[in-house]
């Protein structure tokens, strides 16, 4: 029995170190070594402190801010440990609303949005992305459209001229990964940086 045992043993060793130490040290210095900045997690400083991650959206509510997508994401209840609460942008619990596109409460959700983005620009098309969630609720960027369409209300906030800000908003589009991959888009953190330094 034990002829039969030492080699299973010895295996399991084996390829417990390879896959389970060796494989990843091996991958997490590399990933140091030739992608710093994302390896560690693409952190965004300000003054010496980290405010966010370029790759982590993070909730914006301030009139003088562009805000992000809308954030599914829920943390414990700290009244009761068997419920749960709404806490956009948690990076500890990364999670969609699971709401289909019947339920009521994710209909009365959006067209209560939509209604708040309206009045903030009216006879403007509200851009889809501003009032549907992603799969993760950690999304950084919106679409051009969606940062465009918040350009009057964040440089009324400000006290800023409106083509000044569009100018802004414009700068920040990325583009495609080699041109093909994904889509055009506005990173939210970067671009409130950029708006911070704009305004002084």
């Amino acid at each position: 029995m034990l002829n039969q045992l030492r080699p299973a043993i010895f295996v399991f060793a084996v390829l417990t170190l390879l896959t389970g130490v060796a494989y990843p040290y091996a991958i997490t210095g590399i990933a140091q070594l030739a992608f710093p900045y994302q390896a560690g997690g693409s952190l965004v400083t300000r003054d010496g402190k980290v405010i966010g991650a370029e790759i982590i959206g993070q909730n914006f509510d301030s009139a003088r801010y562009f805000h992000g997508r809308p954030s599914a994401t829920t943390a414990t209840d700290p009244n009761d440990a068997t419920k749960t609460v709404p806490a956009p942008y948690n990076a500890a619990n990364s999670s969609a609303s699971n709401a289909g596109p019947t339920s009521k409460a994710l209909i009365e959700r959006v067209q209560d949005d939509v209604a708040k983005l309206q009045a903030e620009n009216p006879g403007a098309k509200v851009p889809v992305d501003l009032v549907t969630t992603t799969g993760s609720g950690l999304d950084p960027h919106v679409t051009p459209a969606g940062a465009l369409f918040q350009v009057p209300r964040v440089a009324k906030a400000r006290g800023l001229d409106e083509a000044r800000v569009r100018r802004l908003v414009e700068d920040a589009v990325e583009g495609r990964l080699f041109g093909l991959i994904g889509e055009r888009r506005v990173n939210v953190l970067k671009l409130n940086l950029a708006l911070d330094a704009l305004t002084g």
